[in-house]
């Protein structure tokens, strides 16, 4: 029900959509080619990481700034000892707050449709609460604690309101998930393809119970590997091998063809790779 009434107040933010298309297009050019920003852009992915970066580090301004309510809340308004401890907490928060925006809008930048028009309501949202952590730092600093509290806590319910957004992005929308989370292949050996389809260089791409797979050769070798990219789901068998890499169409991952690790980002997640086997003419694959 909460989801539902979500949608319905951001259906009627119109401007949501503009303001994220030319944000998009600003970024696109931002990061385009082998740029120091487009290289940044892979390190904010987190696919070094093996898990997109954003999520954890927004770990730290909502913990910081949680943790500043309580003690503004035990300082009483005074500004002894505890106080600062709130002071501290808000500036590491709003460090925190800045990596996170960073990142995310990384991550947001390969969104699309409903994705970018969500990510884009809980982006302002969270620049919002940042924004109001900041100037409470500043208050802070001057000494105007009572209204400097009455900001943090204002901008404690933007960062929970913007998480809930994040949560729903996630975890109903499915963005940023790994789209072979659940193809883990078939458990025994499983006919594939005709041996004689599987040629070096060239895609076979085939069903095999629900999995999708791509086969081919590799220096004579046959690989098998799932056909969707575990970023965003796009197709891995529309462009050429390279240097034993499989490229995604739609933002530019790679993934080694023997063992499916990501080489290149926005992806954070391996793509399955299967056991192959040749029996009486076929290729039989299985989950190692």
């Amino acid at each position: 029900m909460t989801a539902d009434v979500l949608d319905r107040i951001i259906q009627k933010l119109t401007f949501l959509g503009p303001l994220g298309d030319t944000v998009h297009k600003w970024l696109g050019r931002l990061l385009a080619g082998d740029s120091p920003t487009a290289l940044a852009k892979e390190f904010l992915n987190g696919s070094w990481l093996g898990h997109p970066l954003h999520p954890a580090l927004t770990d730290v301004p909502i913990g910081a700034w949680m943790g500043a309510s309580l003690l503004d809340v035990a300082d009483g308004g005074r500004g002894g000892g505890i106080g600062r401890g709130a002071d501290i907490m808000v500036a590491v928060g709003c460090a925190g707050g800045v990596a996170a925006v960073v990142s995310g809008l990384a991550d947001w930048q390969d969104n699309y449709g409903k994705e970018r028009e969500m990510g884009a309501a809980h982006g302002l949202i969270n620049t919002g609460a940042l924004a109001l952590y900041s100037t409470s730092l500043a208050l802070r600093i001057k000494g105007a604690r009572g209204p400097a509290i009455g900001l943090s806590l204002l901008g404690l319910g933007a960062v929970l309101t913007g998480a809930y957004i994040g949560g729903d992005m996630v975890f109903r929308l499915g963005s940023q998930v790994n789209r072979n989370a659940f193809s883990e292949g078939p458990s025994k050996w499983s006919a594939a393809a005709e041996e004689d389809e599987v040629v070096e260089g060239a895609f076979v791409h085939k069903q095999v119970g629900h999995n999708q797979v791509l086969l081919t050769r590799l220096g004579g070798e046959i690989c098998a590997v799932s056909a969707i990219c575990s970023h965003a789901g796009g197709p891995l068998d529309e462009l050429p091998i390279e240097d034993g890499q499989l490229h995604c169409p739609w933002h530019g991952s790679r993934f080694d063809l023997r063992t499916g690790q990501v080489i290149h980002g926005p992806a954070t997640a391996a793509i399955p790779v299967f056991e192959t086997r040749t029996r009486e003419g076929k290729v039989e694959i299985r989950r190692p």
